[in-house]
């Protein structure tokens, strides 16, 4: 019985296993700049996960919206969002209502608790994108946001 071996796959000369190296990858450094942005958001508001904050300012944003449509613009999945607005309904930021023009589904959207506490924390999001971003000068702020844009 013949084992079968694979072929190895010809590397470039200059790129070999031994010169891996995970500190220069873009999905650890995107992980990095992520969990500082995380510890930013939960000095700056430590009431609201950064989650369930992006659900009630687009909600404050755009007005009431079926939940999957909610999920849809927060880039968040079905179960995540299902998880979020029920924790934010427990705390009477949101509800859900009939929609009007379709009685089988379902809208979400920010109570008046939940408007007075979008507003209260819009200074605080504001403050932590800036200190999320501090290490850079404002002309690579604005290059590193589009960038970040032309990648999604």
């Amino acid at each position: 019985m013949t084992q079968n071996k694979a072929t190895p796959k010809t590397q470039a000369p200059d790129e070999t296993a031994l010169d891996y190296r995970l500190d220069a990858q873009v999905g650890f450094l995107m992980r990095r700049a992520n969990q500082r942005h995380l510890a930013i958001f939960a000095e700056g508001i430590s009431d609201l996960t950064p989650t369930q904050f992006a659900a009630l300012a687009k909600l404050c944003e755009v007005g009431a919206l079926p939940q999957n449509a909610l999920g849809r613009a927060t880039a968040m999945d079905a179960a995540t969002i299902k998880g979020v607005v029920d924790r934010l309904r427990a705390r009477n930021l949101v509800e859900s209502m009939p929609d009007p023009n379709d009685q089988r589904r379902v809208l979400v959207k920010a109570t008046s608790e939940g408007w007075s506490l979008f507003e209260t924390r819009t200074q605080a999001a504001r403050q932590i994108t800036k200190d999320t971003l501090s290490p850079l000068n404002e002309t690579e702020q604005t290059i590193f946001l589009l960038l970040l844009q032309k990648l999604l």
